[in-house]
């Protein structure tokens, strides 16, 4: 199988990915940074009365001539109405939110006022009609469209939600990720290596990325290299209706690499499994029933760069939420080489000058094992494929990864 090109492989990794059909009611609460299943319409009008704007006097304009005394009936506050009507003559004392009493017109804000030592108001400079009232419904009416399909639930729309009423909203359901590491010679951290053996560390860095796409994550644990131990995991992500599988390590078809081979019998599409990137060449594409398949390279930083391009944008198209923009341009610090036929992603420092640029500064070593090389990477500098040589100050494409 030909080497695929990194866009094809994108394109075909995300063709047909969209959210579940099916919402998730959660409670407002719980509903920050979800994305709205569907339109959601106002269970009440705001205001739902006229209200006042500011702390002043509740009066009709034209008796609030300037030099009138207007006698002081009552008061009004939030959360407590006057009772009754503006009686002729009169002045009402209101504060912000409180109703507008009826038969008042304007608010004579009280820095416009002088109260006088018989009870009476002295207005000292006439208001306008409507001003400083905010009528009812001039923010949303029952009824109405308040919030559409799609919105991504941030502070703003928490807010608008609860306003209008909603107790509970129904969201997008996560995309379940089951995460399977592959091996006999992986351990968990913390447990003693035997000879030959090393850390699963891979695991936990993509099971990270996933949730903070927004996934839910399934742990599958280490699979030794047996076709049984392999059967038993896929029976356990299909258990859970995972909406995509991730295997790390064994993909490629060597003797001891069984991970295609046991989803294949299991009935797997193979859609492509050799991409023409560095690090990340046999990334693993596929469909088993309804579940997506990505089988990711064991190497660190092989894993991580294709975790970055491949699955944070599945997950968030099955999420329902924005493509993640991380591509940047920067300039180069130093000269890097001309580039062979597989597209490059350069583990880099990233910086800011004086000036705002980004300043772009690829690592000295760039083997795909190295995980603290991926750690103290800000950037993947981009070199597509049979780029020509590149000298500093030149600029070029980044992804940001922190």
């Amino acid at each position: 199988m030909a080497l695929m090109p990194v866009d094809e492989a994108l394109g075909r990794i995300l063709e047909g990915a969209a959210p579940a059909t099916e919402p998730e009611v959660l409670p407002l609460a719980a509903s920050y940074g979800r994305v709205l299943a569907r339109d959601i319409l106002a269970l009440r009008t705001q205001p739902p009365f006229p209200a006042s704007a500011m702390d002043g006097y509740a009066v009709r304009t034209e008796e609030a001539s300037v030099g009138a005394r207007l006698t002081l009936q009552g008061e009004a506050a939030a959360g407590h109405a006057f009772d009754g009507p503006l009686a002729p003559g009169s002045a009402i004392r209101i504060f912000t939110g409180a109703p507008v009493p009826e038969g008042a017109d304007a608010i004579l804000i009280q820095e416009n006022t002088e109260k006088l030592d018989d009870g009476r108001v002295l207005v000292n400079a006439q208001p306008q009609a409507g001003l400083y009232i905010r009528h009812a419904g001039v923010d949303f009416t029952e009824g109405k469209t308040g919030l559409t399909k799609g919105r991504l639930l941030d502070p703003g729309a928490i807010t608008f939600a609860a306003a209008m009423s909603h107790a509970e909203l129904p969201v997008v359901r996560k995309p379940r990720v089951a995460i399977l590491a592959t091996g006999d010679e992986l351990r968990l951290p913390g447990q003693s290596l035997g000879p030959g053996q090393i850390i699963a560390s891979n695991t936990f860095g993509v099971a990270a990325l996933a949730k903070a796409a927004g996934a839910e994550v399934i742990d599958l644990g280490i699979a030794i290299d047996r076709m049984e131990a392999l059967d038993e995991a896929l029976d356990t992500a299909i258990a859970h209706e995972a909406d995509v599988l991730v295997t790390i390590g064994g993909a490629s078809v060597g003797d001891h690499d069984l991970v295609q081979k046991a989803l294949t019998g299991r009935g797997m599409a193979l859609d492509f499994w050799k991409i023409a990137m560095r690090p990340g060449k046999p990334l693993m594409s596929g469909k088993l029933g309804g579940m997506r398949v990505l089988g990711l390279p064991g190497n660190p930083a092989s894993s991580l760069v294709c975790a970055h391009l491949f699955l944070e944008p599945l997950i968030t198209r099955l999420g329902g939420l924005p493509d993640p923009d991380r591509i940047k341009t920067a300039r180069l610090s130093t000269d890097v080489p001309e580039n062979d036929l597989r597209q490059d992603y350069l583990r880099s420092d990233l910086e800011t000058d004086a000036d705002g640029q980004l300043i772009a500064t690829p690592s000295a070593r760039q083997d795909s094992s190295l995980m603290k090389v991926f750690a103290d990477a800000r950037c993947l500098i981009i070199r597509p494929p049979y780029a020509p040589p590149a000298k500093a100050g030149s600029t070029c494409e980044v992804m940001v990864l922190r």
